[in-house]
């Protein structure tokens, strides 16, 4: 454990070793979503799992892209409103800032409830609203977990990921005929966008490295390959897992369990794995929410700061400078959908969220350069980013739209009041 000395500020002082960097970005997005998500992505897409994996690591692939642009394009860190305000305008600024809030805080929701899950699946979301409060409770100390500590464990539960797929095909697909069975209704091009928008959010997190900067704000120079490397890693891993569930098991059983991975590994042909499994997933999970907390709280106060929310939520206070106000509304509001929503109706909606924040990052990125040779993938982002959004569980999508638009009347009713 580290003390925090800037709270949400993404900036280091001196570059980062590549190990380092990658270690970031798979500690950003090892957690809720290998563990949970495959299980509502095979619902929707039934024997087409494999496509829409893929699917969703090239819409996260093209995000990663033009995020990457943009962070190069500026000395401002990513995720917050700053790219869009400064490419599309005010208002479209505050909106994107606002999506990625209100899309953190559930993902916040879903990496909580999906540690209770798994430590405590009788009592999951008293478990999870208690994790939040240690969150907090850790943050407003000002400690934190180092990131060469959350990059190692991630790296482990890489590895005994990368075993679980081995162990899956050594077993014998446990339907007599060997073909995975498919849920009824599920796929078509339909169900597999849709799966796709749950597979993003266990993809997406890795574009936190496009924070890591040098003490003159520039970006650190081994972040592009960094973000290459974890994000192939991640994607491999995904992909593997999703095969040997389908291979073995069947999508029909998969899209049945809470818990697919740590089920599928007590009938695999080494057992002892979900208990290491059901660790790994408690620690990894545990690990992004703690991050994505002071992250998102990080975000509400440079929003708030430039007066797109409260202006009181941008105080930072005590010796470590953090946004304390920020973190326990945050947490609060983490709290709130713990208890409104379950975990896939959270990864859905967070879902939703970032995939309008990223399009917007798309929109900024297109801006960048007038050659169409250099907007072909924002162009396909954008695309990508709507239409999987768009083809979300349709509680999620009206929930999202009403949310966002809120947020769009809040920021400028905010906007027009200070002209």
């Amino acid at each position: 454990m580290t003390r925090a000395s800037e709270g949400a500020s993404a900036a280091t002082s001196r570059p980062s070793t590549l190990p380092d960097a990658v270690g970031t970005g798979l500690a950003s997005v090892v957690g809720a979503g290998i563990f949970v998500a495959l299980a509502p992505a095979a619902m929707a897409a039934g024997d087409q799992l494999l496509p829409a994996v893929l699917l969703a690591a090239a819409v996260v692939a093209l995000n990663a892209a033009s995020a990457a642009r943009l962070a190069v394009s500026s000395r401002a860190p990513l995720g917050t409103h700053v790219h869009g305000r400064d490419r599309l305008g005010v208002a479209w600024g505050h909106l994107s800032g606002w999506a990625f809030v209100v899309g953190a805080v559930s993902a916040a929701a879903a990496l909580a409830l999906t540690l209770g899950m798994h430590l405590l699946p009788g009592f999951p979301k008293v478990v999870a609203v208690a994790a939040v409060l240690g969150a907090l409770g850790l943050h407003l100390q000002g400690i934190t977990r180092s990131t060469r500590g959350e990059g190692v464990l991630a790296a482990l539960a890489v590895v005994v990921l990368l075993v679980f797929v081995v162990s899956l095909l050594a077993t014998p697909p446990v339907l007599a005929d060997g073909r995975p069975s498919a849920p009824e209704g599920s796929g078509g091009v339909t169900g597999v966008v849709q799966a796709a928008g749950f597979v993003v959010f266990a993809l997406t997190g890795s574009v936190r490295l496009l924070n890591q900067r040098t003490r003159g704000g520039a970006l650190d120079r081994t972040v592009p390959r960094a973000l290459t490397v974890s994000l192939g890693i991640v994607i491999t891993t995904t992909l593997l897992v999703a095969f040997g569930l389908s291979r073995t098991l069947g999508t029909g059983w998969v899209a049945a369990r809470q818990l697919p991975v740590v089920e599928a590994a007590e009938i695999s042909a080494w057992p002892w794995l979900g208990p290491v499994l059901q660790v790994a997933a408690v620690l990894t999970a545990g690990g992004v929410l703690l991050g994505l907390v002071l992250t998102t709280s990080g975000t509400v106060a440079a929003m708030a700061r430039d007066r797109h929310l409260p202006v009181a939520l941008a105080v930072r206070e005590g010796p470590h400078l953090l946004p304390r106000r920020a973190l326990v509304v945050v947490a609060a509001f983490v709290v709130v959908s713990i208890v409104l929503v379950d975990v896939r109706q959270a990864m859905a909606f967070a879902s939703f969220c970032v995939l309008v924040h990223f399009a917007l990052l798309h929109a900024s990125a297109w801006t960048l350069d007038p050659r169409w040779s250099r907007r072909v993938v924002p162009a396909l982002g954008l695309v990508g980013c709507l239409g999987v959004a768009a083809l979300l569980p349709w509680q999620s999508v009206v929930a999202g739209v009403l949310v966002l638009l809120l947020g769009a009347v809040i920021g400028w009713v905010r906007h027009a009041t200070r002209e």
